[in-house]
């Protein structure tokens, strides 16, 4: 065998072994990404530690959690209540009647699978008409925002398989952060009644099997903020097992907002 026939047939060596080592790689990863994919639930994640407790969020959603209202600037408030009519249309009763149920207050909405798969998961109805005053249906005020009288509206962050309360009542309530934002806040109503949240809208299951599930919300609606003046508010969740004091996790059981109410 010539020089160059021995390179040739070392080359095609290495190349078959290549071509060996590299598709043995490949099968490797693929069994390997395949037997992990069999331990991956579709409906719920697997590692759900960083989410124990349930944080708080307003609408309307703002940079910063800012809601400055200028009640002479129509353009000021008007982006407020085109994504507050955005936000609440999924709660419309007439929406809330044909996807979800009527359910009985006061009691979990359990939906076990018992060894079979409980596909999708029923939603209990959480209607439009319980934010009284900050409904926004018929309202020439336009959720407050060009009266001064804003409605601001509080929703607990969603956690798969959460019993929120341990089985006691649960509810919101608002301050302001500092004595002058407790001065300059004025007073203020909440709807439902005392910020109450119900327990029927807990256990969460999961987007892909609470294909319907629309958050119990807390509507606060601030009647005489004092004007031109900036006001830090806190929004607390009042419920056994959930940790409110936790200072490295600001949002965790409760949401702080800026609130000003400009007026000429």
């Amino acid at each position: 065998m010539s020089q160059a026939e021995g390179g040739v047939v070392t080359s095609a060596f290495i190349l078959l072994f290549y071509l060996v080592f590299y598709g043995f790689l490949t099968a490797m990863f693929t069994l390997t990404m395949w037997v992990m994919l069999q331990t991956v639930s579709d409906h719920t994640p697997k590692y759900q530690d960083r989410l124990t407790t349930p944080g708080l969020m307003i609408r309307p959603k703002t940079e910063n959690l800012d809601v400055i209202v200028n009640v002479s600037d129509t353009e000021s408030w008007d982006q407020h209540v085109q994504k507050l009519n955005k936000f609440l249309e999924p709660y419309n009763d007439s929406i809330q009647a044909q996807k979800n149920d009527v359910c009985r207050p006061g009691r979990y909405y359990e939906q076990p699978d018992n060894g079979v798969l409980n596909y999708p998961k029923r939603a209990c109805q959480f209607n439009r008409t319980q934010l009284g005053d900050c409904s926004g249906i018929g309202d020439p005020t336009h959720y407050g925002y060009s009266t001064g009288q804003p409605c601001v509206f509080i929703k607990m962050n969603r956690v798969i398989n959460f019993y929120a309360g341990a089985n006691q009542s649960m509810n919101v309530t608002c301050v302001g952060k500092r004595d002058e934002d407790a001065e300059n806040l004025g007073h203020f109503v909440m709807f439902p009644a005392n910020g109450s949240i119900d327990l029927m809208y807990f256990p969460y299951y999961g987007k892909k099997f609470h294909v319907n599930y629309t958050q119990p919300l807390v509507a606060v609606k601030f009647l005489n903020v004092t004007p031109n003046v900036e006001v830090n508010v806190e929004c607390r969740i009042n419920a056994a097992n959930i940790a409110t004091d936790d200072e490295r996790d600001k949002f965790a059981g409760r949401v702080a907002f800026k609130l000003r109410i400009n007026k000429t």
